[in-house]
């Protein structure tokens, strides 16, 4: 905990490629204080084929999921933080978006705790 799912155009791989982008994103997380380094998870899944307005408007949408807890100021800090680092990264790309989604304790249930 937590995910960083980042959706995307494939072609704003060719600005900067995934790693690079992990690495970004995940200096930005780190950097918040609100997550334990070595838990933190980040992946890229670039589309080929999409639709943005009917067209094929390059896009980024980061999924964010974290453990409950944290407040609505401290998420919305870490959604600007990202959507901030990725509009300096991708200048040309209009479509850039993040949102946060709470896990619930009380159900989460990772391999650790069997």
């Amino acid at each position: 905990m937590p995910h960083f799912v980042i959706d995307c155009a494939s072609s704003v791989l060719d600005v900067h490629d995934e790693v690079t982008i992990n690495k970004a994103i995940h200096k930005i997380a780190n950097s918040t204080g609100l997550f334990i380094e070595s838990e933190i998870k980040i992946r890229v899944n670039p589309y080929n084929h999409y639709l943005v307005g009917n067209e094929e408007n390059e896009f980024i949408h980061v999924f964010t999921y974290i453990m409950q807890g944290r407040t609505t100021e401290q998420k919305a800090a870490l959604s600007r933080a990202v959507v901030t680092k990725l509009n300096e990264m991708f200048p040309k790309v209009t479509n850039i978006a993040m949102n946060i989604n709470d896990f619930e304790k009380a159900t989460y249930c990772n391999k650790t705790q069997l």
